[in-house]
């Protein structure tokens, strides 16, 4: 279970998103976990990842990708 996101969890989403060609600048990403958690685009145009308090942070990770390019309808990789 993962109670807060701290630099470590953020530098690894940062990771996924910069290789998406994401701006960092366009993402809220809140220090407080969820269950579930979620990536949603908030009214301002970010996009908002709140990262899964009771699944294993690895694993979620797995899915971001494919969630984020399902979200913003980015094709997937070749």
């Amino acid at each position: 279970m993962l109670k807060a996101v701290t630099l470590k969890e953020i530098e690894r989403i940062f990771s996924i998103t910069d290789a998406l060609g994401i701006s960092r600048e366009a993402l809220v990403i809140p220090l407080r976990t969820e269950a579930p958690g979620r990536i949603s685009i908030m009214r301002d145009s970010k996009l908002e990842i709140v990262v899964d308090r009771d699944g294993d942070f690895e694993e979620w990770l797995t899915r971001l990708e494919p969630a984020i390019r399902a979200l913003i309808d980015l094709p997937e990789p070749d």
